[in-house]
This record gives structure tokens, sequence and C-alpha cells, in this order.
């Protein structure tokens, strides 16, 4: 996914009914959370796939939040649904990531990183030939659902549904 992370984070948070607020703003910032490891990628070590730092990799994902969510409950109740719905993000960046990318699913038992699609180096550059695979199709119609949604307010479905009376 190059595109659609932000945008998968707002469909996230508006499938739990949310049009702005602490829910939406959590799942947005979970699904981008991970690709933060960018920036280390960018300034400090290129010659590693960003994949394999920490902010990609589920277990270390799933060690924070058997943390974090127990001690929200305890000491910031408040706190536990947006905290839930940005590791709710989360997941759903590592799912996407997984479609044409590539995710440490076992680490720590195995190093090796699984995806279910394997775009091959057909450009000049990497983003070249991730834009011109099949596979960005779904990464365009996750983004044009955001888009629909954001600009229209409701989902289609809800287009069709009798107003209360």
């Amino acid at each position: 996914m190059i595109l659609a992370h932000l945008p998968s984070g707002y469909l996230l948070g508006r499938s739990f009914g949310q049009r702005r607020g602490r829910l939406l703003l959590a799942a947005m910032i979970g699904a981008g959370l991970p690709d933060l490891d960018m920036i280390w990628f960018a300034l400090v070590n290129s010659q590693v796939h960003h994949h394999r730092f920490w902010p990609h990799i589920p277990a270390v994902w799933a060690g924070i939040a058997l943390v974090a969510l127990p001690l929200a409950r305890w000491l910031r109740p408040d706190w536990l649904a947006p905290l839930a719905m940005g590791f709710a993000g989360i997941l759903l960046h590592l799912i996407l990531d997984t479609s044409a990318g590539s995710i440490l699913w076992l680490w720590p038992v195995s190093d090796h990183l699984y995806s279910i699609v394997t775009v091959p180096a057909t450009q000049s550059h990497w983003v070249l030939s991730f834009l011109l695979h099949w596979s960005f199709l779904p990464e365009l119609a996750i983004c044009g659902a955001a888009l629909y949604l954001f600009l229209h307010g409701k989902a289609p479905a809800d287009t069709f549904r009798k107003p209360p009376s």
C-alpha cells in the first residue's frame, strides 16, 4: 500500500458510525502509524526493508496492546475505546501491507516476510512498479470509497434507507 492507509483508517472509523471525533482520528492515526518507520528508513538505514523495522511487526504491537489496553481500562477508561480503535487501525495497516507488501507475521519464530502478491520490479523505480501493477486497483478503490464518504457524508447503502418516522 502506498496511498490507502489513511483512507482505510477513515473507512474503519466510519464503519463504526463515526463522522468525526476521537474514534475516527484514532483509527486514522493507527492506520498510518506503522509507516513512521519510513523516516528511519530514509534518513538512517535504507539498506533494510522498512517492513523489517519494529513498527511493521505484528508481535510488537500485540505486546504493546497487551500492556496498554488493560492500563487504559484501569487508569483512563475514557481512553480505552480510542486506544482500541488505534490498535485496530494498526492491524488494518499490517493486513493491507500483506496484500502486495510483506509482513513478519510469525516473528519472533520466523523472520520470513509474508505477502499475498509479489510486485515485480518492472520499472525504473519501485514506486512506479507498484503504481502500474494490477494490485494497485484495490488501493484506488479504498481511496475512492473514502473520498465518496467524506464528500457525501453517508455510505451508498444509507442513501436508500428509509428515514425514521
